[in-house]
């Protein structure tokens, strides 16, 4: 395949990534040559290939397996000669290349409106493809009633969660919302390392005056993953004026990051008492419902680019059951599963996907440890961890102890001494006595087995 081939098919990437993403990511690149399943492209910077191939590497990928090209790994290197200008990202991203900026005079619009445009958006993540479930209904609501727009009724909204639950997608669907409802309203929606990087940028180009009349301009800021700013004093500095003056104007402040405000170390305490004083909402990793239903809209959408591929039923259940790290992996593994089959002409059943996914089988493989065995039994039965491991005896706690003793030796292939070492260094032969306490009392108890059974649900979901 050569770069005359890639530039007549990649059109029809448009549809998948959006107009604007084509045009300020995909035209730009240029392919240098296909070979023993890689695709080597030709990019302006360095910074341009990474975020190309970490927002729209699975739909290159795809779409050059659609073409004929079984393309398994993607790879970016800075071309030698400088692209055009024309051709550089409007984005902050534009601010690393190596061809030096226009002259301020030359630009038809002012910097600012330019500035303003932050990360690209992508047009796939809109509230119609995000699917609702318990993990994360609250979540969705509340991006819900801020993309509404209107009066600003709790400030800020901060998102937290695992990696791939679905914090980016809101963030992006508010995003989309707000722009189509308002046109003329300002948002800017950019990572933590963006604006970290644009605050530096401003502090060695000396217009840091320029920074801070462009922060405190917009009517909406939503910053993606703020955990990654913590131990970076200045950012944190002026992160906290510009959080301050937005909220002192009524703008409104979106906020995501991997772990609730409190828990992020080495952030300041008056920007994790800042960040907490509006509504901070938790996605709770998914359940067995919720994979269901992201694999069965996710299918629907490859069925219309599949036309004939069958789906046999048990796979999504089956897929839906066995991955449960995050819906990044989970939808990774199907786009990976509908492009080999349609690249052997097979059906998709179940001795397929285990052949094409056995690597991600494999990983998401549950493993049960001890320690989160001993809190889910605790919680359960409403005790302190610390008395699970402790010496007190009595029956409240004794049983639980043995459940977690029983669990561990049936849950986990730790040996009779590990466990008993876990649970406040008893003797393997105490693990043994819990062990066979609960196994006579499953025989009798039926309350027992409805707790046994619970917890074992909840520790291999």
């Amino acid at each position: 395949m050569t770069n005359d081939t890639w530039v007549q098919m990649r059109d029809g990437l448009q549809q998948r990534v959006g107009r604007n993403n084509f045009v300020t990511w995909i035209e730009p690149l240029k392919l240098a040559g296909v070979g023993e399943g890689v695709a080597r492209f030709e990019v302006p910077t360095v910074f341009f290939g990474d975020w190309v191939s970490r927002n729209f590497g699975d739909h290159i990928r795809l779409h050059l397996a659609e073409g004929g090209a079984a393309v398994e790994r993607l790879e970016f290197a800075v071309c030698a000669t400088p692209r055009p200008a024309a051709n550089q990202p409007a984005t902050p991203a534009a601010a690393a290349a190596p061809a030096p900026a226009p002259a301020k005079a030359s630009k038809p619009k002012p910097v600012i409106e330019e500035d303003l445009r932050g990360a690209p958006l992508d047009a796939r993540f809109t509230f119609d493809s995000f699917v609702v479930g318990k993990p994360n209904e609250l979540a969705h609501a509340a991006a819900r009633r801020v993309a509404e727009g209107g009066p600003v009724t709790f400030n800020p909204l901060f998102l937290y969660g695992g990696v791939g639950l679905g914090k980016t997608h809101l963030m992006h669907a508010i995003a989309h919302e707000l722009q189509m409802r308002q046109p003329d309203l300002r948002v800017l929606y950019l990572s933590a390392e963006q604006f970290m990087y644009r605050f530096v940028q401003a502090l060695r180009e000396r217009e840091i005056m320029g920074f801070k009349e462009l922060f405190r301009s917009v009517d909406v800021l939503m910053v993606d993953d703020v955990q990654f700013i913590a131990g970076k004093d200045s950012t944190q500095e002026e992160f906290f004026h510009t959080f301050n003056a937005l909220v002192d104007q009524n703008k409104q402040i979106v906020i995501s990051a991997d772990r609730a405000p409190g828990e992020i170390k080495d952030l300041e305490e008056r920007i994790k008492s800042r960040l907490q004083c509006g509504l901070v909402v938790d996605l709770h990793p998914t359940d067995y419902e919720l994979r269901l239903g992201i694999l069965q809209q996710k299918a629907e959408y490859y069925h219309q680019q599949y036309k004939g591929l069958m789906l046999a039923d048990g796979v999504l259940e089956f897929l839906a059951h066995r991955i449960t790290t995050n819906v990044r992996v989970l939808e990774g593994a199907l786009t990976r599963l509908f492009a080999f089959a349609s690249l052997v002409g097979r059906e998709i059943n179940l001795d397929l996907t285990q052949d094409c996914l056995a690597d991600i089988l494999r990983a998401s493989d549950r493993k049960v440890t001890i320690e989160e065995i001993q809190r889910k039994v605790a919680e359960h039965y409403n005790i302190r961890l610390s008395d699970m491991i402790g010496p007190k005896r009595l029956r409240t706690i004794a049983r639980p102890r043995q459940v977690a003793m029983y669990l561990s030796k049936q849950l986990t292939p730790r040996s009779l001494p590990e466990i008993g070492r876990r649970f406040g260094g008893r003797d393997h032969t105490t693990i043994m006595h819990g062990v066979r306490k609960i196994e006579e009392l499953m025989a009798t108890d039926s309350q027992l087995n409805d707790d046994l059974q619970l917890l074992r649900r909840l520790l291999q979901a």
